[in-house]
């Protein structure tokens, strides 16, 4: 088998490394949301910085994944298939905090924003080494927003619901997750072009598939390729354990 035709490992393993990462980071939201602890998840750097690593990571990885399927020759229907998956997650994470969270509740977190993102990055793939100053450029820009906002008052749109999931704001929205198309379409950009050079340049820096793996590298490149599911089911589950821990003490 060529190398072609096989799963890339090492992409699941940082797919899966950001996984349980934000797991911790649930975890420790979720003892804050029972009042178990007492943390500013909003503003605290300690939690702010660590959000932005996790989101980064893993659409860095979305990217690469994305430079793998085109190289592999993946089809638009085959693409198209696993993009209802991820847009189909994603309303069903808008329903679930709409219960918990009914004043803050998702409308464009990570899955909707990579629902979106997923679209530009295939239908830009081949713009090859442009994906890199693309992708500065996309990262710069929500910092230039708010002097622009103010400079022209009619740009206050941008700010409303309708527009916010560009990302080229001056003020938050009140909402559990947001993760606009600008600056997180720079990373799936760089992502993009960091699979295109590395195929390239250095192919097994990628890895294989490696199916005599076992133990911790095999369970690990599993939750790599179960990222989807994974995604939908952890918070759920950790908050049920919480709150069931809680009525047992």
């Amino acid at each position: 088998m060529t190398m072609a035709a096989q799963r890339l490992d090492r992409i699941d393993l940082l797919r899966a490394a950001a996984m349980l990462w934000m797991t911790v980071f649930h975890f420790c939201f979720d003892l804050n949301f029972f009042g178990l602890i007492r943390e500013d998840f909003y503003r605290d750097p300690f939690w702010t910085g660590q959000r932005t690593a996790i989101v980064s990571l893993f659409l860095f990885t979305a990217g690469l994944s994305q430079a793998v399927a085109v190289h592999q020759g993946q089809t638009w229907a085959r693409f198209w298939k696993r993009w209802l998956q991820v847009a189909g997650a994603a309303l069903l994470v808008t329903a679930g905090s709409l219960l918990v969270f009914p004043k803050s509740f998702i409308y464009f977190g990570v899955l909707h924003g990579i629902a979106v993102m997923l679209v530009v990055a295939r239908a830009s793939a081949g713009w090859g080494a442009w994906l890199w100053p693309l992708g500065a450029l996309a990262i710069a820009l929500p910092f230039a927003a708010p002097q622009a906002i103010a400079a022209w008052p009619a740009l206050e749109v941008l700010n409303t619901p309708a527009l916010n999931w560009l990302g080229l704001i001056s003020r938050k929205p009140i909402t559990e997750d947001y993760v606009p198309l600008l600056p997180w379409l720079g990373v799936v950009w760089w992502g993009v072009a960091a699979g295109q050079w590395a195929w390239r340049r250095k192919p097994t820096w990628l890895g294989l598939a490696d199916p005599t793996a076992t133990g911790a590298r095999r369970a690990l490149v599993t939750l790599g390729r179960w990222s989807l599911s994974y995604y939908l089911l952890h918070q759920p589950v950790l908050m049920g354990l919480i709150w069931l821990g809680m009525q047992l003490r």
